[in-house]
C-alpha cells in the first residue's frame, strides 16, 4: 500500500486532518504526519495530532500522495519554505495531492494552480483565481493529480476519491 504524508500545524480544522487520517489508514495505506518541527499540534476545537517527521527529515520520493487540510494551518505552513517546498515537490513528482477548505492556500503559496480546476472553501476561492485557477463549486474537483473539496461536508467524497485515486 502507500505512504501519505499530511501535511500539519497548529489550528488545523479537525475533521479534514483527522478524517483523511483516519481513513486511509483503514484503507490499509500508512500516513505520516509532518509538522514544522517535532510537536503536538492543537486542532481548532483542541484534538491534539503528533507529527512523525519533519521536512527535512522525509524524501518526496518515499510518498505517492500529500494531504493538506484546512483550519488556519495552511496559512501558518505557507510561511514556512520547507513546508511549501514539499508542495511543489509533490507536483514535480506528480503524486497525488489532495487538499481541502483553506488547505488551497498551500498550493497558491506553492505557485501550483495555474491552468487547474480546483475548489476550495469560498473565502479562498478569489485567492485561488487570482493564482490562476478555475473556481469549481463541487464537494470534489479533480484535475491530473490534484484532487480538492471544498469543506468538512465533502469529506465522504473526499476520502473516496484519494482511495480510488491511490489504488490506481
Amino acid at each position: 500500500m502507500a505512504k501519505v504524508a499530511l501535511l500539519i500545524d497548529n489550528d488545523f480544522e479537525d475533521m479534514e486532518a483527522l478524517y483523511p487520517y483516519y481513513r486511509l489508514q483503514e484503507a490499509g495505506h500508512t500516513v505520516i504526519v509532518i509538522g514544522p518541527e517535532h510537536a503536538t499540534y492543537r486542532s481548532k476545537h483542541g484534538y491534539p495530532l503528533r507529527s512523525d517527521k519533519t521536512p527535512s527529515e522525509v524524501s518526496i520520493d518515499e510518498f505517492k500522495a500529500l494531504i493538506i487540510p484546512g483550519g488556519q494551518a495552511p496559512d501558518r505552513m505557507r510561511t514556512k519554505p520547507e513546508m511549501v517546498g514539499l508542495v511543489k515537490k509533490a507536483f514535480e513528482k506528480n503524486l497525488v495531492v489532495g487538499s481541502i477548505c483553506h488547505g488551497a492556500q498551500m498550493l497558491i503559496e506553492a505557485n501550483t494552480l495555474k491552468g487547474r480546476r480546483a475548489t476550495c472553501y469560498i473565502s479562498v476561492k478569489t485567492d485561488l483565481i487570482n493564482a490562476g485557477a478555475m473556481y469549481l463549486d463541487s464537494s470534489v474537483v479533480i484535475d491530473g493529480n490534484l484532487v480538492t473539496s471544498r469543506e468538512p461536508k465533502d469529506l465522504p467524497d473526499f476520502g473516496k476519491t484519494l482511495i480510488q485515486m491511490l489504488a490506481s
